[in-house]
């Protein structure tokens, strides 16, 4: 059984119909990248995922539940975590404190009013550093790290909470190449326990790291199925030769 499965998701926003029955499946630890021109409806169908956007038809079923009607964070208690093209990070507080607060969105009440939480969770915190090669700044202000550390240590606090599912919307986004390699990296361990979903133009660093590729033009699927599959499809080929 799928761990997600969006059916006939249609959106429209007033006259534009940004998706006309898109879908997506995605099984458990399973890396699948969204692809497409620019305009295809990646960016929407992720939101319509995450509850960020309601579509206007179609269900979401994720972890053998609808969740159609789902906010994003009752979303989020079931398993699934979002990070957008824009970091949001905290860039006044250390990298230590973004992640802390991450995982003190698990703590009980009492344990924040009575700062339990902090010492509770100095292990996991300095783990997720570690996993992201940033634990030597973990008293440094966020706001000192280049732009592809900060999205490291976005998709750290997107994982602190050990979701079933983590969507990621053009994460390399203004990444030189050697940040962009290091990400991939990075992200590869996440498979073991976490399936991934990402929206990505550079088609080299996506065809690198997912193990199936579902394509959108127009607000419709064109194709889905395995890398090497979408490589050696004539339609895939066509709509970006079309749109280059």
């Amino acid at each position: 059984m799928p761990l997600l499965e969006a059916k006939g998701i249609v959106k429209v926003f007033g006259k534009l119909t940004a998706l006309d029955g898109a879908a997506l499946t995605v099984n458990e630890n399973e890396f699948h990248g969204l692809i497409g021109p620019n305009g295809s409806g990646k960016s929407t169908l992720m939101k319509c995922v995450a509850g960020a956007e309601q579509p206007t038809e179609g269900r979401v079923r994720f972890a053998d539940q609808d969740i159609t009607a789902l906010s994003p964070s009752e979303r989020a208690r079931a398993g699934m975590s979002l990070k957008f093209q824009i970091t949001s990070v905290l860039p006044t507080l250390t990298l230590y404190d973004n992640i802390l607060l991450a995982l003190q969105g698990q703590s009980s009440l009492i344990d924040l009013l009575l700062s339990r939480s902090r010492d509770a969770l100095h292990d996991q915190v300095m783990a997720m550093l570690n996993q992201f090669r940033l634990a030597e700044r973990a008293q440094d202000a966020a706001a000192t790290l280049s732009h592809g550390q900060q999205q490291w240590l976005e998709i750290a606090m997107a994982l602190a909470c050990k979701p079933r599912l983590l969507l990621l919307d053009e994460p390399t986004g203004g990444m030189s190449l050697e940040e962009r390699r290091v990400t991939g990296e990075l992200l590869q361990p996440i498979k073991a326990h976490c399936s991934l979903v990402i929206v990505e133009h550079d088609l080299d660093f996506i065809r690198d790291i997912c193990d199936r590729l579902t394509v959108l033009d127009q607000g419709r699927v064109l194709e889905s199925g395995t890398v090497p599959e979408i490589q050696a499809s004539k339609s895939v080929q066509e709509i970006y030769l079309r749109r280059a």
